[in-house]
């Protein structure tokens, strides 16, 4: 409640000023306020019709795309609100002068439309800021209904004082006002890029940085009053992570040293000049340094691939060749070759794998052309296959053999995942007195009349799981690495130049022209003259 009542009277406070100085300058060159009303009852419409559409929007999508919606209003909040504060900064003492000037500009051209526009845009810009300030604040807050109370008693405070204003009965000291209340806001901003970052994750756009670092359930037990301070108004939750705690530093550090180092203290143009560019020197080395030192992490070869049987016990194993293009795969002294051409993208354990089907028929010419009731009996595992009457229909039977092998294969970052072959027969009995033919589905393990067996197996369920814990623990490594080799250089990279070109500029503009210092020169040689 306390951020979003200091974030309505902050932005109340400032299209208030505007709109009371502009009444003010108005009735006292006795002008109507009719059209300024209008303009500012259609700044509030269409301030109001932003922050609905945005809340619509957000509400038609999933939890994954809301998520994310967050994270980028979250965003535009802190753009908005280090923007204002940082104008204001520089603009609040003479805020007042300056909008009497422009006031009295649009005047002197004998309209007063221009003064309309300024209430309007006053209202739009501060309305606009406040929707998607606001917004942002109430996703990261505990209460919903208590950060709208507070934000709509932060409006209706800061109208009182600017009709406080209008009327003269009110005195406000604008500079030491925004000077007090920036403070606070840098702290809700800073918790607004911990609170963007977080939602980024929950919407799978950061996954990088996501080790824990400190428990704060301590400080602020849920429920507490302390809870509803520290993640309510200031957005710190009781478990920041590393990426947020970086956001949340790189964030308040700067803005607090820039808007409340003393006066006293501060350097000359040409100091601050030469100071951003001495920091973007020192940017541009823990940049390189960083992408060039930190290791691009791999996963160690987890070696063959035990397969087993679904009898029970180890009857081969699997490898993936050099180069990644075949799996060759050894069973009881039998090897071949499972080719990969052809893979696609399917999940398995939980990871993105290239996937291969393989279904081939197998030579079934060894195979007898009749069987005896025996061999029949002998196929089905000792028992008389179901609809076959051995009393009426003895045999011998024509026998028909198919017999089909599957394979499959799924692939992930270069190691083999997982694999499984299944061999099936089926044996279709005629003749024999049968009126009608039977089928018979061999079962795995059974010994065929030419000796061979149908043979199934898979890759031993222990190795999946350890390649699969493995690959995601490389994938959150490589997130990281990332993170510190080429997020955190390129951003040290963009300060860096944004430093520099201010540094330049403000050289460029500080540095003594050419006429300037001729005239010192001729000062000088006068003075010289004199003397002697």
């Amino acid at each position: 409640m306390l951020a979003t009542f200091v974030i309505g009277l902050r932005e109340g406070l400032e299209a208030a000023l505007i709109v009371g100085i502009i009444a003010a300058f108005l009735r006292r060159n006795g002008r109507s306020l009719a059209a300024m009303w209008v303009g500012v009852a259609a700044g509030l419409l269409l301030s109001g019709l932003v922050g609905l559409t945005l809340k619509l929007i957000e509400s038609s999508l999933d939890q994954r795309a809301q998520e994310g919606m967050e994270s980028v209003i979250g965003a535009v909040a802190v753009v908005f609100v280090t923007g204002m504060i940082l104008w204001m900064a520089t603009h609040a003492r003479g805020l007042r002068r300056e909008l009497e000037a422009s006031a009295q500009s649009a005047l002197g051209r004998g309209s007063s439309r221009a003064l309309v526009l300024m209430a309007f845009l006053a209202v739009l810009k501060e309305g606009f800021e406040t929707s998607v300030f606001l917004l942002a604040t109430f996703s990261a807050a505990t209460n919903a209904t208590l950060a709208a109370t507070g934000a709509v008693l932060g409006v209706v405070v800061s109208a009182g004082i600017g009709f406080g204003i209008y009327s003269g009965g009110v005195k406000l000291d604008l500079a030491r006002f925004f000077r007090v209340t920036s403070a606070f806001l840098v702290l809700v901003a800073s918790g607004l890029v911990l609170s963007a970052l977080r939602t980024a994750h929950e919407a799978g756009w950061l996954n990088a940085g996501q080790q824990r670092t400190v428990d704060l359930s301590w400080l602020a037990p849920t429920g507490s009053l302390q809870a509803a301070v520290v993640t309510g108004v200031l957005g710190i939750p009781a478990d920041p992570r590393l990426v947020e705690v970086i956001g949340w530093g790189a964030y308040l550090v700067p803005m607090t040293l820039l808007l409340f180092w003393p006066a006293a203290h501060r350097p000359s143009a040409r100091q601050g000049a030469r100071l951003k560019l001495a920091l973007a020197g020192a940017f541009v080395v823990v940049g390189a340094t960083l992408a060039l030192a930190v290791p691009v992490p791999t996963v160690a070869d987890a070696g063959s691939a035990p397969l087993v049987s679904p009898v029970g016990g180890r009857v081969g194993t699997a490898q993936l060749v050099p180069g990644g293009n075949a799996v060759t795969v050894q069973v009881e002294g039998t090897s071949t070759s499972i080719p990969l051409d052809g893979a696609l993208p399917a999940p398995r354990a939980g990871l993105s794998a290239a996937h291969v089907i393989r279904q081939v028929a197998a030579d079934t010419s060894a195979l007898p052309a009749r069987v005896t009731l025996y061999q029949v009996v002998t196929l089905g595992g000792g028992r008389i296959p179901v609809g076959l009457d051995a009393r009426r229909y003895p045999g011998p039977y024509a026998a028909a053999w198919a017999s089909t092998r599957s394979q499959e294969v799924w692939v992930t970052d270069g190691h083999l995942l997982d694999a499984s072959q299944r061999d099936v027969v089926v044996l279709t009995l005629s003749g024999g007195g049968l009126p009608t033919s039977r089928t018979i589905s061999i079962s795995t393990g059974t010994p065929l009349p030419d000796g061979s067996t149908p043979s199934t197996w898979s890759v031993a369920p222990a190795y999946v799981d350890g390649v699969a814990a493995s690959t995601t623990g490389l994938t959150a490594a490589r997130d990281d690495a990332d993170l510190w080799r080429r997020v955190v250089p390129l951003a040290l990279a963009i300060t860096a130049l944004l430093l520099a070109l201010g540094a330049a500029r403000t050289l460029r503009s500080t540095a003594p022209s050419t006429d300037r210092l001729t005239d010192l020169a001729i000062t000088e040689s006068r003075s010289t003259a004199d003397v002697h």
